[in-house]
């Protein structure tokens, strides 16, 4: 019963974000873009919606967030490592890091 109730929850959550995204880029069209191009019309909340999919497509693609996996195969390298090879490659990246920003290590 949870996990119905639970799955339920996240489906309404979707929708209503799915919503509010769709309203805040109506909103901003219709403010911003006929004020800055002349000729330029306001858009409803289907063509909102379109124009968000179409963004997501453009510049977001449909990988997600966080690269999963290779957290993942990094995490499981991680926890192979002994306590000296983890000392090792933390002392490494802090010197690489401290190269790359220009302090001293």
């Amino acid at each position: 019963m949870k996990f119905r109730i639970r799955c339920a929850g996240k489906a309404l959550f979707v929708i209503v974000a799915i919503g509010v995204l769709g309203w805040v880029v109506m909103s901003l069209w219709n403010w911003v873009i006929p004020a800055l191009f002349v000729g330029a019309r306001t858009i409803d909340f289907a063509h909102a919606l379109g124009l968000l999919v179409l963004s997501r497509i453009l510049f977001g693609g449909f990988r997600g967030h966080g690269g999963g996996w290779r957290q993942r195969r990094h995490w499981r390298k991680w926890e192979a490592m002994t306590p000296e090879e983890r000392e090792h490659f933390q002392s490494a990246w802090r010197s690489g890091r401290a190269r790359r920003s220009g302090e001293e290590a």
